[in-house]
């Protein structure tokens, strides 16, 4: 199905499934800055994303979510970004009160009790603040990729974010492997999370994310306590897997 572009927005020259991710990211960046910005955690992908948009243009935006939970090494990829590229990412923080309650009713660590205790948490540290983010933009530009997980094999390069108000949500890398996105952060000297180099495959909160063990799956350090393999914090709206 084709994807329903906004009115007033020039076409894309090509099907953005075939497009490769430098074109895709210049054509968004034409047509939606200001309103448009690259929302990342400073994983690879997402700082194989940002190094693509400020080649193209270096006032671009960078948002992220500081969920207070996060490990040290993702502060310094905060300072590394704006001293490398000269950029000031824009962060956005869970409200406090809602912290506070449910710190108050289940604990600190609440999300190792349950997977429904875990999901509370993922949603007042990460998606409402997102939804916040949001607010002010028409798109946003992601590092997800088909081969990160099973739950993510349908991601689109472009789609309809319904989620955030029919916005158009932009994963330029969709169809990049793993090797790929290395390649390019070797080849353009791309900074990268400290973390990878402790073993981590993926990078969130550091009482949630753990370094792999020898072969198992890059995203397997994540929430690792619970059992199948849709691992997701509800940012992104996905096909859960079987």
């Amino acid at each position: 199905m084709e994807t329903q572009i906004q009115p007033n927005v020039t076409p894309l020259p090509a099907p953005a499934e075939m497009m490769p991710a430098k074109e895709l990211v210049a054509w968004a960046l034409d047509q939606w800055h200001p309103r448009i910005a690259v929302c990342t955690s400073f994983q690879a992908e997402g700082m194989v994303i940002l190094d693509l948009c400020w080649r193209y243009r270096k006032d671009i935006r960078v948002m992220t979510i500081d969920t207070g939970r996060l490990p040290a090494e993702t502060y310094e990829m905060m300072d590394r970004v704006r001293d490398h590229y000269g950029i000031r990412p824009e962060v956005f923080f869970p409200h406090a009160e809602s912290v506070e309650t449910m710190v108050g009713e289940s604990g600190m660590n609440l999300f190792y009790r349950s997977r429904e205790e875990r999901e509370r948490c993922c949603h007042v540290r990460k998606v409402e603040p997102l939804t916040r983010m949001l607010q002010p933009l028409d798109a946003w530009m992601v590092g997800l990729r088909r081969g990160q997980s099973a739950s993510r094999a349908g991601v689109c390069k472009l789609e309809t974010d319904w989620q955030h108000g029919s916005m158009i949500k932009l994963s330029p890398l969709a169809d990049w492997t793993h090797e790929q996105v290395w390649d390019y952060i070797r080849r353009n000297r791309v900074p990268y999370h400290p973390l990878y180099d402790q073993g981590y495959g993926s990078i969130g909160c550091a009482p949630c994310t753990r370094a792999l063990r020898p072969g198992e799956h890059p995203r397997a350090g994540r929430w690792w306590w619970e059992n199948g393999s849709a691992r997701e914090c509800g940012i992104h709206c996905l096909r859960k897997a079987d």
